[in-house]
């Protein structure tokens, strides 16, 4: 059978087709519609087996007529008609404290998302219109919604609560919410595989945004990301966790508007903001040039990292294995390296030949390390794939 894995964005449309046998789940063609909206709009997509790729330009006013290309495409090489898609699942960025787990989507389920658009405004929104767009085109076939913030549900009200008055929990729903948890899900279950279930993990997801998660037995008890995306470790131009006072003090003596300040914090702080770059390629290669901002800038994103690594481990009590993944996780010797070095209390002995390694699964730790490391590409879309099939009974 056949799985079509959607992640909507405000003016973009990523997808993956899964041909699924028992077990086996195999990507047979992925790609993008960018410009939803935008003038120079494009589809592209590229076919597994043959390793063809094709791009087109056309006129994309919504999500309908991308989805009406990227079907187009599908059966040019990918499937002979849309009956063989059996489910589709989506990627949903907010699922709030209503939705624990991924979710069979009715009228109702749409509606909820919808609601919860005011805790992901950039993203909850896109969602929506994904749901609607394959519901038109699709109307019999069953949908899923898979959402970021269920896998951190598990956190216990210590770890999510604020030390705000209540109400700003119990009537506005402001808590701690976490991200990127088909992520932290998805490598903590592959560690689990290597090192044994009941563990202790740290599970690392640094890419452009970057979230940290504490997993104890296969449940997450904290993560660094918070309300919104911005909180926890220095990402490439998001600020991460400071003194909640900044924001008004800006406001206040440099005339900013919320507006101003928002954009501030999420596009304009960060690696951006310290040096720059909010590419990490860029970063490290003036990194190793010695470039002044670019040394202090690196130093800063190591030890934000540190800091969330260090409290989970005392958090759960001990760590079994910590986990990289994600653009930067996966491809930044350097960035490891410095973490790893600076953890080496911890009984972790680094093992360099590895850790200079890319695009597999790795233990970046020598043989006989008390505590154990590893590189784990992450794979969100295979669980949204696999979560469709459990929750559409297929």
């Amino acid at each position: 059978m056949k799985i079509l894995v959607l992640n909507s964005g405000s003016s973009s449309l990523k997808y993956q087709l899964f041909d699924v046998n028992g077990d086996k789940y195999e990507v047979i063609a992925k790609g993008l519609a960018e410009r939803i909206g935008i003038n120079d709009s494009l589809v592209s997509i590229k076919y597994l087996a043959s390793g063809e790729k094709k791009t087109i330009n056309v006129d994309l006013p919504t999500h309908n007529e991308a989805l009406r290309e990227v079907f187009a495409l599908l059966l040019n090489g990918a499937i002979k008609s849309l009956d063989e898609i059996s489910a589709v699942g989506h990627r949903v960025v907010h699922g709030g404290e209503i939705f624990k787990e991924s979710t069979l989507v009715d009228e109702k389920v749409i509606a909820q998302i919808d609601e919860l658009s005011n805790l992901a405004p950039l993203h909850n929104p896109a969602a929506v219109l994904g749901l609607k767009a394959v519901k038109n085109a699709l109307p019999n076939v069953p949908q899923v919604a898979v959402f970021d913030t269920a896998f951190h549900q598990t956190m216990p009200k210590e770890a999510f609560l604020y030390g705000l008055p209540l109400e700003q929990y119990t009537k506005h729903q402001i808590r701690r919410y976490g991200m990127h948890g088909t992520s932290h899900l998805y490598v903590s279950q592959e560690a689990a595989k290597i090192i044994g279930q009941g563990k202790k993990i740290v599970t690392c997801h640094i890419g452009n945004g970057a979230s940290i998660s504490a997993v104890k037995d296969g449940k997450c008890i904290d993560t660094s990301m918070g309300f919104t995306p911005l909180a926890g470790v220095v990402m490439g131009t998001r600020s991460g966790d400071i003194d909640p006072y900044i924001p008004l003090h800006i406001m206040k003596y440099q005339n900013k508007t919320v507006d101003e300040t928002n954009i501030l914090l999420n596009k304009q702080s960060g690696m951006q903001g310290l040096c720059g770059f909010s590419d990490m390629r860029d970063v490290e290669a003036a990194y190793l040039k010695g470039e002044a901002k670019a040394v202090d800038a690196m130093n800063v994103y190591a030890y934000a990292i540190l800091r969330f690594i260090g409290s989970y481990i005392a958090a759960m009590g001990g760590v079994d294995a910590i986990v990289f993944t994600a653009g930067v996780g996966e491809n930044s010797p350097i960035l490891r390296k410095m973490l790893l070095e600076r953890l080496s209390y911890l009984g972790i002995e680094l093992d360099e030949e590895n850790n200079n390694k890319r695009g597999e699964t790795l233990e970046i730790t020598k043989t006989g390390s008390k505590v154990r490391a590893f590189v784990i590409p992450t794979n969100e879309e295979l669980v949204i794939a696999q979560d469709t099939v459990a929750k559409a009974h297929l």
